[in-house]
């Protein structure tokens, strides 16, 4: 299976670009995995609703030019259903079985993503009611992608 990385913004501190990376490299044992980040607009710290709506306008459009059609889009979103590491594990296998071409999980900016995005995901996902920062939500979505697979497999991984 082929999955995708689409993230708004770059991971710009070392560390996360090791995580990432460590990750990946765990990862590509299982799956073609590729990160592709776009780049996030300026947000003023008091945007008003009409800024903040066309800040997550414009990133969207980023993000879509790098969707296709027979993608299996799975977003971050706080609004998103929760899962334990198990039951994603299980989401994860029924989304192998699919007829999609690659599974793609965006990872929206500061300001979250917008409804044209959110509308076209098969699965919207919540790491809980906590606010992280994009890129600790990244490394978060990729550590959770490695031990689902890991899961799924019936490979040892500490709970």
């Amino acid at each position: 299976m082929q999955m995708v990385i689409l993230a708004v913004g770059k991971l710009k501190e070392n560390y996360w670009r090791e995580a990432q990376a460590e990750y990946t490299r765990r990862l590509s044992r299982y799956a073609q995995i590729d990160v592709v980040e776009v780049d996030d607009e300026p947000t003023p710290e008091n945007a008003s609703e009409a800024q903040t709506q066309r800040i997550v306008s414009i990133e969207a459009d980023k993000l879509s030019r790098h969707l296709r059609d027979r993608d299996g889009i799975i977003a971050l979103d706080v609004r998103g259903k929760t899962y334990s590491s198990e039951a994603w594990s299980e989401k994860y296998t029924s989304l192998q079985g699919e007829a999609f071409g690659r599974l793609v999980f965006v990872v929206g900016g500061s300001l979250g993503l917008n409804s044209e995005i959110l509308s076209r995901a098969v699965v919207r996902w919540s790491f809980g009611s906590l606010t992280l920062p994009h890129q600790l939500a990244r490394v978060v979505l990729l550590e959770q992608l490695y031990r689902g697979i890991r899961i799924a497999r019936g490979e040892p991984y500490h709970k």
